[in-house]
């Protein structure tokens, strides 16, 4: 059997000889120094995708991200590299909660959706709702996303610092704009009881361009659950635990958020893609 050479050229296995030191022990603590190599490597990425995503990422996507990057690893070793290191995403709670029920002041559409938020075709299930933010100086800061549940998506939203109908008007608008030109089914949009759903403005507006209205039970917020969850996101990753700060700057960290949201944030139920990824892979499948 042949041993490599040293640098002068002295045979390992004499070596070995000289030291009295037997050669499975040595390639044992050959392979343990290149594990350890290896180990370090795994960490310099790890941390590197953890901080990408601002602490946003647990073990399960950052192993994603790594396995989307062409890298073979096991989710538990990440796990463990991860929680050696100390690297979890955990955020303090501010409570912060927008109710816009005022009782039966319009319309109070069926719940057509009745929980089941799945769907495999494309805008066929939109969602939306209207949440509040704490801004310094005793602003406050309200958003309004409409989501696709096809695939999470948020299609469009608006931002104001009054929760007015025109706030809530306008990103439908946008939605049915996409509704219009991309939609191959009838759609449905569904939200909670608030006073803004039940305005004849927003009821008409949908009538007039063939929607599906749902709505919510009173006092159910489970019926609304995929939105809810939105919020909860959200709000984890880049508004719990951080200072308050200035109305326009919270707007811009929103915007900033949703659009990482939508292109960058990968899903596990989405098989590890962004929302649009997964949009943009199922329409170059069907392609």
């Amino acid at each position: 059997m042949a041993f490599e050479l040293n640098e002068k050229g002295f045979k390992l296995k004499d070596v070995l000889e000289i030291v009295d030191m037997p050669e499975a022990t040595y390639h044992y603590h050959v392979k343990q120094l290149q594990k350890e190599d290896l180990d370090k490597e795994w960490k310099r990425k790890i941390v590197a995708l953890f901080e990408k995503h601002e602490d946003k990422y647990g073990y399960r996507r950052i192993y994603l991200e790594l396995r989307s990057q062409g890298y073979v690893i096991n989710h538990k070793k990440v796990q463990r590299i991860m929680n050696e290191m100390g690297l979890k995403c955990e955020k303090f709670t501010r409570k912060s909660r927008y109710k816009s029920y005022k009782g039966t002041v319009g319309k109070v559409a069926k719940n057509r959706l009745k929980r089941r938020f799945n769907t495999s075709i494309r805008l066929q299930k939109l969602v939306t709702d209207v949440t509040e933010f704490k801004c310094s100086e005793n602003q406050k800061l309200f958003l309004s996303p409409i989501m696709d549940l096809y695939n999470g998506e948020i299609i469009s939203f608006g931002i104001s610092n009054r929760p007015t109908l025109d706030f809530v008007i306008e990103p439908l608008n946008h939605a049915l704009e996409v509704v219009k030109n991309e939609a191959e089914y009838r759609t449905t949009v569904h939200s909670d009881q608030g006073w803004h759903y039940q305005h004849n403005a927003w009821v008409k507006t949908l009538k007039i361009n063939k929607i599906f209205q749902s709505m919510s039970r009173k006092a159910t917020c489970a019926d609304n659950a995929a939105m809810e969850n939105f919020f909860g996101i959200l709000k984890q990753e880049m508004y719990y635990g951080e200072d308050l700060v200035p109305y326009h700057e919270l707007k811009t960290k929103i915007e900033n958020y949703i659009d990482y949201y939508n292109n960058e944030r990968i899903k596990l139920k989405l098989a590890g893609l962004s929302p649009i990824q997964y949009r943009t892979q199922a329409s170059q499948s069907v392609a």
